[in-house]
């Protein structure tokens, strides 16, 4: 048999490295290395001008690193192939080069050049990798080769591109710092990126470099909420903490006038209160909380806990429940995540206990739990605790305590103690069932006991005299100095009611004082000391021999104790005049210990972060914003609409003109059917070889057409007077007169000439679709939905009229329906419907029409919307297409003002009328069809 110590001496005689013994690595650890014929092998498949044993090599390559091996011996070998032409190599190779290139720097570096030239590739995936990997190269000098890239790869048309360039920014700026300034406007460009793929990521780049700059977030505020939903998951995560800061920086508190004061102070609350405005929520605000509740039914556990921390810190106290039914949801899932959303539900429970009590359940643990697990939910399960439930809670505790995890029991004792000084009405039930387990055959579960009880007879000192008693005896026995200690406080804290155990209890300890612990010791010292107040008779010789063992002993803690205490109690010529007050400073009142959770404080950190996971600030945490007192200027969320010039907006002709041949065909649209509309657009070319009918038939048409659009206007009219007020339809009636110039000529675009003697249409193009303006939830009770009617409103043929329907879904009479305080952007007007003044029953729908003109523009109008009791904010934002108006007119009158508009060529008056701004000219003007070129003939008759 071969002994060991001579295959130790040939082991040692190999050599190092791949075809020897196994070499430590950078880290220290041993790693099994690849044998040199095979990494040889490698090499000459790599050198070799086969794409395809080149391909095999990288695939070998890559799968030795995802096995954790060292490969980093071939770097100059698999760097020679950057250039190879095969799109897959070329992936690998780079794969490889990010692993690698930190630690071959001035390898990497004799390459740039062709990292540079991949940047320039028609492939994206190569592009973005060798950005990566341009940017893994941790060399100063390469910089600004590294800030040129980002730059060009901010304005890829690739959004991988670009989100590639988006990581590469933290990596430059922890190279670079001085580089934060033009990286700041890198991060602004992509920022305006509308692109899911790269919203996250330049996020995570902007908390990198300029969280503090909140300005680049105002104009983007809102699509990153749209956004948000089709964000990938972890991006989802950044974002929503972003947005949780930005949002207490510009909102007020949603629960500004809730009182969370005490009974004492309730009238001093209800003062303040009272001189606060009334509370209206910011429609900004609640973008993001709609949109990202949806996210709370993430599959990623990640995302539900940012959306929870969001509504937490961000919602109303009515609203924040919503995400106990999330955070349950996740106690199902891997321990590591339990942990986590334990450590949050704790927090949130001392502060929203009724939102986790329908699912106390839950919380119930189980005997696989892990102890961490298990002490998190004994927290929960405390904070929940209330007169209701305390019943349940201590029967569920007392199973516990026969558990065998031992610290999970002690845990539960202190559990017990918390819910007795927060419920007083079991205190002494919690006080006699603490007591029995001093029998206990476990010392732990007896010293935890002891230490709790102790805390409970500070609050009731004299109604417990014989547990004092019952605890004095069991000194013999519990060997724990925390227990032990905590008994001889409490004697000698109440020794006045337990006057012929104290001085017994002295003695047996000044016996064994020499063997105690420190901690036990001290509290002997101070047992004797009070003792020698209340009954110097039986203590004083005591007193004088457990003095004198300290004065020796070998902790210097002790020895001063000693030393003071003696110069205190015992007087003498030097003691001095504050022997007088001995009494007074070891036997003063002292306050019963309040109970606290942990959690209690916690909430100062952003709940899911790693400070609040380990209760002490992380490096790279920011704090959570305190909220305003008073609410930032909203407007510079507002967006300009960029290249909508004045008459821009009427591009969408959509057959404004286009039947006037078949006028009959636009009578039964404007009834009830769209369906027509979409045929007659699908059979365009028959309807172009129909265009050619006589002068005679279009003008007999053209009256038949009056006579029904005259109906209409009576029927319409009939309507509004018998006042049916929850009708769909426009309570006005259907506009059905002949339009003034001046009115058509705004609707139309056309600053410069009217259209002449022309009808505008009933709103026949397409369904008329309803928006939400205030949903039922945020209007409590209220819901009001709006729709464009489609029609000049009456009065100001300049504003386009808007028809709101409001529904009282409440179990009260709503009263005094009014609009308030408009605020209307630079040349926007809001015409007011009149007061509502009769009384809204439950149940019970009204329909108004008010006048916007939105000036050329889709910004928001916003107003208030006020009931007698109630102010609510609400906007409405106009589609493009609503701020147009059907117009019919003739087949003469179209060639009348085409002749005067211009034809054929789409650059002459037509095109200064439809785009005033030279820079918003399309190639084709969307109005005429004369200007679409070589079928400008055909067309003449259509509009």
């Amino acid at each position: 048999m071969l002994s060991l110590l001579p295959v130790q001496k040939l082991l040692r005689q190999l050599p190092a490295g791949p075809a020897g013994r196994p070499k430590k690595t950078a880290g220290g650890d041993t790693a099994e290395e690849v044998t040199s014929p095979v990494h040889d092998d490698l090499k000459e498949m790599l050198d070799s001008n086969k794409d395809s044993l080149k391909l095999e090599a990288m695939k070998r390559i890559v799968a030795m690193i995802a096995r954790g091996k060292n490969a980093s011996d071939l770097f100059p070998a698999v760097v020679k192939n950057v250039a190879c032409k095969n799109i897959e190599v070329k992936k690998l190779v780079y794969v490889y080069l990010v692993r690698y290139a930190e630690e071959q720097q001035d390898l990497a570096l004799l390459s740039i050049s062709t990292f540079q030239r991949g940047l320039k590739d028609p492939n994206q995936l190569i592009r973005a990798s060798a950005l990566r990997v341009l940017s893994s190269i941790r060399v100063p000098i390469i910089v600004p080769i590294m800030m040129l890239a980002i730059k060009e790869a901010a304005s890829d048309m690739s959004p991988y591109v670009r989100k590639t360039a988006a990581h590469a920014i933290p990596k430059l700026y922890s190279l670079d710092s001085d580089q934060k300034d033009q990286l700041i406007e890198v991060i602004e460009k992509l920022l305006a990126d509308k692109t899911t793929l790269v919203a996250g990521s330049v996020v995570m780049a902007f908390e990198e470099v300029c969280p503090e700059r909140i300005d680049l977030i105002h104009k983007n505020y809102r699509k990153l909420c749209n956004l948000l939903i089709d964000v990938e998951e972890w991006g989802q995560v950044v974002i929503i903490n972003m947005l949780t800061r930005y949002a207490r920086t510009q909102f007020l508190s949603p629960n500004q006038n809730v009182s969370v004061g005490d009974a004492k102070d309730a009238k001093a609350e209800a003062a303040s209160l009272a001189k606060r405005k009334p509370y209206v929520m910011d429609p900004d605000h609640r973008l993001l909380l709609r949109n990202t509740k949806p996210l709370l039914q993430s599959r990623n556990a990640a995302v539900v806990m940012a959306v929870a921390q969001l509504y937490f810190h961000l919602a109303p106290k009515a609203e924040v429940g919503v995400i106990a039914k999330a955070l349950v949801r996740l106690l199902r899932s891997h321990r590591s995540v339990q942990y986590v959303v334990l450590q949050n539900v704790a927090t949130m429970s001392i502060k929203r206990r009724g939102m986790f009590e329908p699912y106390l359940k839950s919380f119930y643990i189980r005997s696989t739990d892990p102890t961490q697990i298990k002490i998190l939910k004994l927290e929960v399960l405390t904070n929940l605790a209330n007169e209701t439930n305390i019943s349940t809670i201590l029967r569920e505790f007392q199973t516990y305590i026969r558990s065998m995890d031992k610290d999970f029991v002690a845990a539960t004792i202190q559990a017990i103690g918390r819910c007795a000084t927060n419920i007083g009405k079991v205190r002494d039930t919690c006080l006699n069932g603490l007591v029995q387990l001093l029998s206990n055959r476990d010392e732990l579960v007896v010293a935890e006991s002891v230490v709790v009880i102790k805390k409970l007879l500070q609050m009731q000192p004299a109604q417990h005299s014989e547990i004092i008693k019952h605890m004095a005896k069991l000194t013999d026995n519990i060997q724990v100095p925390m227990a032990r200690a905590s008994i001889l406080w409490l004697i000698g804290e109440y020794c006045e009611h337990v006057p012929k155990i104290a001085p017994d209890v002295l003695r047996k300890m000044a016996k064994s004082f020499t063997n105690e612990e420190d901690i036990v010791k001290l509290q002997v010292i101070n047992l004797a000391a009070k003792l020698y107040l209340t009954n110097s008779k039986q203590s004083k010789l005591l007193t004088q021999y457990v003095l004198n063992l300290a004065k020796y002993d070998q902790n210097y803690d002790i020895r001063d104790r000693a030393r003071f205490i003696r110069q205190l109690i015992v007087p003498t010529e030097k003691s001095g005049a504050l022997n007088k007050y001995a009494k007074k400073l070891f036997l003063a009142q002292k306050p019963a210990p309040i109970l606290e959770s942990s959690f209690k404080d916690r909430d100062h950190f952003q709940l899911g972060s790693l400070s609040h996971l380990l209760n002490t600030k992380a490096v790279g945490y920011q704090e959570l914003p305190d909220w305003p007192d008073e609410a930032p200027d909203p407007s510079v969320r507002n967006v300009e609409v960029r290249g909508a010039p004045q008459g821009a907006h009427v591009h969408g002709r959509a057959k404004v003109g286009a039947s006037s041949q078949e006028p009959e065909s636009v009578s039964e649209e404007s009834g009830s059917s769209s369906s027509s509309s979409s045929s007659s657009s699908g059979s365009e070319e028959e309807d172009e070889d129909e265009e050619e009918g006589s002068g005679e038939q279009s003008e007999d048409k053209e009256e038949e057409e009056e006579k029904r659009l005259k109906r209409k206007e009576k029927e319409g009219s009939q309507k509004a007077a018998s006042g049916s007020t929850v009708s769909p339809t426009p309570i006005l009636g259907v506009l059905g007169t002949p339009a003034s110039s001046k009115g058509r000529r705004e609707w139309v675009g056309s600053p410069h000439r009217s259209l002449g003697p022309s009808q505008l249409l009933s709103p026949a193009f397409g369904a008329v679709r309803t928006y939400e303006l205030l949903h039922r939830m945020a209007g409590e009770g209220l819901s009001v939905e709006y729709c464009f009617s489609r029609r000049p409103f009456p009065g100001d043929p300049h504003m386009v009229a808007v028809q709101i329907q409001i529904s009282n879904n409440t179990d009260a009479e709503v009263k005094s329906l009014r609009v308030s305080e408009p605020k209307p952007l630079s040349g926007m007007r809001i015409q007011e419907f009149p007061e509502i003044g009769m009384r809204l029953a439950p149940g019970d729908t009204v329909s108004v029409v008010m006048g916007i003109d939105f000036c050329d523009s889709t910004q928001a109008a916003n107003f208030q919307l006020c009931t007698h009791t109630r102010h609510f904010y609400v906007s409405i934002q106009p589609p493009v297409g609503e701020l147009m108006a059907p117009v019919f007119m003739s087949e003469n009158e179209f060639k009348k003002e085409q002749g005067e508009w211009g034809t054929g060529t789409g650059t002459g008056r037509c095109m200064d009328t439809h785009y005033p701004s030279a820079n918003a000219h399309p190639p084709f003007c969307p109005l005429c069809r004369p200007c679409r070129g070589p079928r400008a003939p055909r067309a003449a008759g259509r509009g």
